[in-house]
């Protein structure tokens, strides 16, 4: 590496990847040796910590610096909106920017990819000329319409519903070799970039290429196995062991997947000698359970292996080292304005907020989260730095394919449930406090308890009362704890207001029949 700071940076989000299937954090499979090689010259992080269990808050927190309830962009509000991107940040400083991926939630159509300069999004069912066409001006003016709110959820969710739907064989995983081929090729045509990849293998349904199934799940057949988390949570379906191994198997294929084209891109940039004059971030935007407290997918929890997610950051400020201490992923947006000496905080359009370089929360400063020193209104700068916060509104689109599920096989969810529930955290090394709407608080003591088995809400503990103290901090910091439970209806009334031509849409995606 060189010296002074990198005058690049690759930004790698592998999606609802789990840190403990990774050879990096001690899997015992060998599903990930290019980055237990990376790890070797990288910052490996044990306790880092996403603002949400899944992709869209996650991402426009990590595009703007703020936790969800700050930027909004959420499946009752899906698009990101009045918030300067990092990206519009970085080409108006003049660098060269760029976002590939497999995920439609990060496309033009909820605004995530504003501000990148070469952007292109490889899902098959949401290409871009129709997120940014007439339709992307139709689900803006439904979102507007308190009346038609149900049904913009449910076409901006394409990228978790229609993926899990209609994707198939291979469908998901031949665009990831397309993704690192643009990024590849956007890398060698600019001078000083910023490159941000989404790559979508390890996310439902589960079709991984024969060469990595015949690996880690020989003898598997992927159409066989349930991959609808939908039906399990619903309880339409039981998944026995021997059906769980399958599940794991064909997963534990699709990050190999992923592992073999991050070294493909990897390598390229050592053999054009732009390695060591690139910072490179790894991590996923969040986990997944595989029957864990009898959920599948990530949705309705914020357990750790949702949250808790792998983060490897490779930048010559930084050691090559493991570290303990506890880091969230809102802080990388800090972390790449300050590499590239950026301070940020200039909105680009009128009126929007614009998160300004804090270098408490920058991991290359050596003031990182001795929040005692800063100067702004951040929620989440609690207790100096020994707190992280997660969010999780309501899952308006997931719950109606659960209602569906569990319809369908006779079943009724109760109302006051974690499925209709809106949850936050604090999470501190050794204790998490969550506090939920519908259904008693869950706390954990994560260091006698990494399980989360025990809920210990109710016991005389030091370490639960100061970490819900905590959250109770920044709940009113960020405008009150969420207590009044939401209305329970996720109907599909608004339908009948829509024109035929967008009915016919939706029919062709699978969400009328």
């Amino acid at each position: 590496m060189t010296a002074e700071s990198p005058e690049n940076v690759l930004f790698v989000v592998m999606d609802t990847v789990r840190k403990d299937h990774l050879t990096p954090y001690g899997y015992d499979r060998p599903t990930t040796p290019g980055l237990d090689r990376f790890a070797d010259e990288a910052t490996v992080f044990e306790q880092a910590v996403a603002p949400a269990p899944w992709t869209l808050p996650v991402h426009a927190s990590l595009f703007t610096g703020m936790y969800p309830s700050q930027h909004g962009a959420d499946q009752e509000n899906p698009y990101l909106e009045g918030a300067t991107t990092l990206a519009e940040t970085l080409s108006a400083a003049g660098y060269d920017t760029a976002c590939y991926s497999s995920n439609a939630w990060i496309t033009p159509y909820t605004h995530l990819t504003d501000g990148f300069a070469e952007q292109d999004n490889f899902f098959e069912v949401m290409p871009g000329e129709f997120l940014s066409g007439p339709l992307a001006k139709a689900w803006k003016t439904m979102n507007d319409s308190d009346a038609l709110r149900t049904l913009a959820d449910k076409l901006v969710s394409l990228g978790n519903t229609a993926h899990e739907y209609l994707a198939g064989g291979e469908g998901a995983d031949s665009k990831t070799p397309a993704v690192i081929d643009q990024t590849i090729d956007f890398v060698d045509d600019s001078e000083e970039f910023f490159a941000f990849v989404n790559l979508m293998d390890a996310h439902l349904p589960y079709h991984p290429p024969e060469e990595y199934k015949e690996r880690f799940a020989p003898g598997v057949d992927s159409t066989e196995v349930c991959q609808n988390s939908k039906e399990y949570n619903a309880g339409a379906h039981e998944i026995d062991d021997d059906e769980w191994a399958d599940i794991r198997g064909l997963y534990d294929a699709e990050i190999a997947h992923i592992d073999d084209q991050l070294t493909r891109l990897f390598d390229h940039l050592k053999e054009t000698d732009r390695w060591d004059d690139t910072m490179v971030v790894v991590c996923a935007d969040h986990g997944e359970l595989h029957g864990e407290h009898g959920l599948y997918g990530h949705e309705f929890c914020l357990y750790d292996p949702l949250v808790n997610v792998p983060l490897m950051v490779k930048h010559p400020d930084l050691d090559a080292e493991r570290r303990d201490d506890q880091v969230e992923l809102v802080d990388l947006y800090h972390t790449v304005l300050d590499s590239l000496g950026v301070e940020g905080g200039e909105p680009a359009n009128p009126g929007d907020d614009a998160v300004g370089l804090d270098r408490t929360r920058s991991l290359l400063s050596a003031d990182y989260r001795e929040f005692a020193r800063a100067e702004n209104d951040d929620p989440g700068q609690r207790r100096d730095g020994e707190y992280a916060f997660v969010e999780y509104s309501r899952p308006v689109v997931e719950l109606k394919q659960l209602e569906e599920k569990a319809s369908s096989a006779g079943i009724t969810l109760p109302e006051d449930s974690r499925f209709y529930s809106r949850m936050r955290a604090a999470r501190r090394t050794d204790a998490k406090y969550v506090r939920i709407d519908r259904i008693p608080d869950e706390a954990y003591r994560l260091d006698a308890d990494p399980e989360e088995a025990e809920n210990v809400a109710d016991a005389d503990d030091e370490a639960i009362a100061e970490t819900e103290a905590a959250l109770a901090e920044f709940e009113d910091a960020i405008g009150g704890a969420w207590t009044d439970a939401l209305d329970t209806d996720v109907s599909d009334d608004s339908v009948d207001q829509m024109d035929d031509e967008t009915q016919d849409r939706l029919r062709d995606l699978g969400y009328l029949e």
